[in-house]
């Protein structure tokens, strides 16, 4: 496929072009989060197998303490890393019982249940979503079918979770991530397509951190940073990263 993996190749004037994949966060969205803002670590040519799984055991545990912090107030719920999450799921019609990715991590933590090692790369994400309280999610860029899109669903798209085997389209007017195939992510970040998920042969990532609260951009910027900074150091290759808004609304995976 003259050597390009996972991009489109168009023709236009005899020129053969190549039309690289995206993120991108469309308006419908925007629409009901005009000041939600997006954190995103691209990585290339990263080695995500598993060498060492007691270092990411203990990463994982150092941040659980961390986590505690965020949940001084007793009624679970009405912490304000909980809350605001519970407040955005609102917006949209949501699955009975869906809830934001932060809420259930800090639930296992508040319950005193570890976070279990998965992969590299998921154990790292995790590890930043509980020192910080905020969302992160991670996908492979490779197994995307041309852009990744963050906005409403259509309500038809295909969607297999792991450890299912049959498809559970979103609801129309769901917040989603998809891309040509289908969701990749269901609730905005709820449950993620086993068609996209990192696993240990991922070479190409797509990493995300999500808020919708405004006071919270510059945990948003350290987040993102600490990200990258242990990917590049565990995992190796390269890496981008960008803070996206309703002003920046898009950034090639390349």
């Amino acid at each position: 496929m003259y050597g390009i993996i996972g991009d489109k190749l168009k023709k236009r004037n005899n020129v053969l072009e190549v039309s690289m994949k995206k993120f991108i966060i469309e308006d419908d969205f925007w629409g009901l989060f005009p000041d939600a803002k997006f954190g995103v670590v691209i990585c290339h040519d990263i080695d995500n197998t598993i060498k060492d799984e007691n270092k990411y055991v203990d990463m994982l545990q150092v941040s659980e303490k961390e986590a505690l912090k965020y949940l001084d107030n007793p009624e679970f719920i009405q912490n304000d890393v909980i809350k605001v999450w519970r407040e955005a799921f609102q917006k949209f019609k949501t699955k009975k019982g869906a809830r934001c990715s932060i809420e259930a991590l800090l639930k296992r933590v508040k319950n005193g249940n570890h976070i279990g090692s998965i992969n590299p790369l998921v154990d790292i994400y995790n590890s930043i979503s509980l020192r910080y309280a905020l969302p992160c999610g991670g996908e492979d860029i490779d197994a995307f079918a041309g852009d990744n899109r963050l906005t409403k669903a259509v309500g038809d798209e295909n969607f297999i979770t792991y450890g299912s085997d049959k498809s559970e389209p979103p609801y129309e007017g769901e917040i989603v991530y998809k891309d040509d195939e289908g969701a990749i992510c269901r609730c905005w970040n709820w449950r993620e397509s086993v068609r996209t998920m990192l696993k240990e042969n991922t070479k190409n990532a797509f990493l995300i951190i999500e808020s919708v609260d405004e006071k919270r951009t510059e945990d948003l910027e350290n987040a993102i940073n600490d990200l990258a900074k242990l990917v590049q150091e565990n995992l190796g290759g390269t890496f981008k990263t960008a803070i996206l808004d309703i002003n920046n609304k898009s950034i090639y995976l390349e």
